[in-house]
């Protein structure tokens, strides 16, 4: 039977998509390729245990994605949240929200310059 083997990609509308796909680059840390966009292997996710791709609808209502009025989220994870809101400081970004450590990670989340609420998630291992 066929099936669906994972998140092929992550495709939105930008106002200056050049400008923030730089963004990306320089506060978040994504490696930018000459064709203007991110690629990303399923080896990186694959050597921090616990880490793995969510596809979950939220209800309509939610406000867990405030401040942004947009209609998503985009989950990066990260290999350490610590230093990368340290270089989101360096670039005048601050979470708009931390919280405290969970079973699966840590998370915060950032806006980024066309509004868009990123959460960063540092995964720890399921046990």
């Amino acid at each position: 039977m066929a099936k669906v083997l994972g998140i092929g990609g992550v495709f939105f509308k930008a106002k200056d998509p050049a400008a923030l796909v730089n963004w990306y680059r320089d506060v978040v840390g994504l490696h930018v390729h000459d064709w203007g966009g991110v690629f990303m292997t399923p080896e990186a996710m694959a050597a921090h245990p616990g880490a793995g791709t969510v596809f979950s609808p939220f209800k309509q209502d939610t406000t867990y994605f405030e401040p942004s009025t947009k209609e998503f989220m985009i989950n990066l994870a990260v290999d350490d949240l610590d230093g990368v809101l340290a270089r989101c400081a360096t670039h005048g970004v601050i979470p708009v929200k931390t919280f405290p450590e969970e079973a699966n990670g840590k998370f915060a989340h950032i806006m980024d310059p066309e509004g868009n609420k990123i959460e960063l998630w540092e995964p720890k291992p399921m046990g």
